[in-house]
């Protein structure tokens, strides 16, 4: 991810935390970015493909010990691992997520398309 990009989201986030503190049960979600599932080959999406929905929920989880990407983001659906957040964008989603930022995400896009990084889109809130 282009370092410029991180600390843009950086600011973002330093900004949302400054504005919603306080806000309590107030529900406040800032969208954060937009991402292609990375990895939808090799976890559980091609298994799950007829059962995801625009919309439904996601769960992000931290990998920190990850071999492949200290800044690695897995990205669960009910419990089973779609894949990740690409390399290339995960750096403000770890960085906000190790310091205690509250994130969700939900499935925007699903289309079947050749190329499997194509094929479901997800984005990521700030809470």
């Amino acid at each position: 991810m282009d370092p410029r990009r991180i600390r843009g989201v950086i600011a973002s986030l330093a900004l949302l935390a400054a504005l919603t503190a306080g806000a309590g049960e107030a529900g406040v979600r800032v969208l954060v970015q937009s991402s292609p599932l990375a990895g939808f080959r090799y976890h559980e999406a091609v298994d799950l493909w007829d059962v995801l929905r625009v919309g439904d929920a996601l769960e992000l989880r931290r990998e920190p010990d990850n071999a492949h990407d200290h800044r690695a983001v897995a990205v669960w659906w009910r419990g089973r691992k779609l894949g990740y957040v690409p390399q290339r964008e995960n750096g403000a989603i770890a960085w906000g997520m190790d310091r205690g930022e509250r994130v969700s995400a939900r499935i925007s896009r699903l289309a079947a398309h050749p190329n499997p990084a194509r094929r479901i889109e997800f984005e990521v809130y700030s809470e």
